[in-house]
């Protein structure tokens, strides 16, 4: 298994040959052999230019939050001038690319496969800069940790566009990020970017993360394990209810919870039979975030079959029994939810008391329209 970067690096640099380098990374940014930083192996490389890194959400050492980023500064390692790129976007985005004086944008961050992980609307803002800057733009492929078989999920509506989804993308893409670059050039950009793609090697796409070899480095403070990013595509829809979605715990977005929660939720969530999972009833005290240093009472996740599995239909499952046994269930009144699932339909349905399987029905036909889009830019078998 060989990534975009250790492709790059085989071949000599030969892409960057030339080109004043800016690299979009974060601490997943590594070589496979040595886990040495890529911004380090470019700086001592004499065949490669690099002038400037570009930081995402939680900062290119990765020490910021969930909301959070590094700011500007000069990295003590390499001397290199660091940018903040979160939340920025379109001209002003295209501003800090032309004051940094590179030629060549090149983007390699490991993500999770959840359309609401913000990483791959900071590819698509800086692809979109970039254009806009006149910049050339290579992506460095790494795996999509949870496979890629298929997409799943509902799609974004663009009336609910944000920076957790600004195009109408599926729940679950299905995709590695070269393939979101160009699905992202060839259907949503309004000006689309010279691109150019560093695809794996060795790598199929039902895959999972464990069976790559490859090591796991955080994408984010609460996605410590490849397992986190499992379950994440759907239980991250908690960060939408006044329930905890186990921030500042151990096991984020695995650990559900909130106060006056008990057992019945895991019996009603294991009377619905979802395939590849069940739920331990569970207690714990969060550390910050939502109810910090008060006990709680939720459900442990547990996967027991990943290729059954689907997260989605999973967090679904998880919001109408939460509903229907915890009388305080309550969505975030900023209507996150919506911004989440990508339209108001989910809330809706659970609100009216839907089953899993009827939310689940709703996004059908928008999916296979995605599906039939998505196909068009795959890279691997």
């Amino acid at each position: 298994m060989r990534t975009g970067f250790d492709r790059l690096a085989e071949d000599g640099f030969r892409l960057l040959a030339g080109q004043r380098v800016g690299v979009v990374t974060n601490p997943t940014g590594v070589a496979s052999d040595d886990l040495r930083h890529i911004v380090d192996v470019l700086h001592a490389d004499d065949r490669v230019r690099p002038a400037a890194v570009f930081g995402p959400e939680h900062g290119f050492r990765g020490t910021a939050q969930a909301g959070g980023s590094e700011g500007r500064f000069d990295d003590p390692a390499t001397g290199l001038p660091v940018y903040d790129t979160y939340l920025k976007g379109g001209r002003e985005l295209a501003d800090v690319f032309t004051a940094s004086g590179v030629d060549t944008v090149v983007f390699d961050i490991q993500d999770v496969g959840a359309r609401f992980y913000t990483y791959i609307w900071t590819l698509y803002d800086c692809m979109d800069a970039a254009a806009r800057a006149g910049l050339r733009f290579v992506v460095l492929d790494r795996p999509n940790p949870v496979g890629g078989r298929a997409a799943r999920g509902p799609v974004l509506d663009r009336r609910f566009a944000s920076f957790v989804g600004r195009e109408p993308v599926a729940q679950v893409h299905g995709m590695t990020v070269a393939e979101l670059a160009r699905l992202f050039n060839g259907e949503f950009l309004a000006r689309p970017v010279e691109l150019e793609t560093v695809r794996m090697t060795g790598w199929r796409r039902g895959e999972r993360f464990g069976a790559t070899g490859l090591p796991w480095v955080p994408p984010s403070p609460n996605m410590p394990t490849p397992g986190t990013a499992l379950v994440y595509a759907g239980t991250c829809l908690f960060e939408g209810t006044n329930l905890s979605e186990g921030r500042g715990t151990t096991l984020p977005f695995e650990l559900l919870g909130a106060e006056g929660v008990d057992g019945r939720w895991a019996e009603a969530a294991n009377g619905l039979g979802l395939p590849g999972v069940r739920f331990r009833e569970a207690y714990f005290t969060p550390a910050f975030s939502k109810f910090r240093g008060r006990r709680v009472g939720g459900v442990q996740l547990h996967v027991t079959d990943p290729e059954v599995f689907d997260p989605v239909r999973t967090g679904v499952g998880l919001l109408v029994t939460a509903r229907r046994t915890w009388e305080d269930f309550a969505w975030r009144a900023d209507g996150w939810i919506d911004r989440l699932t990508g339209s108001a339909t989910v809330r809706t349905l659970v609100d009216a008391g839907a089953d899993p399987a009827e939310v689940v029905a709703s996004w059908q036909r928008d999916l296979r329209v995605f599906e039939t889009v998505r196909l068009r830019y795959l890279m691997y078998r």
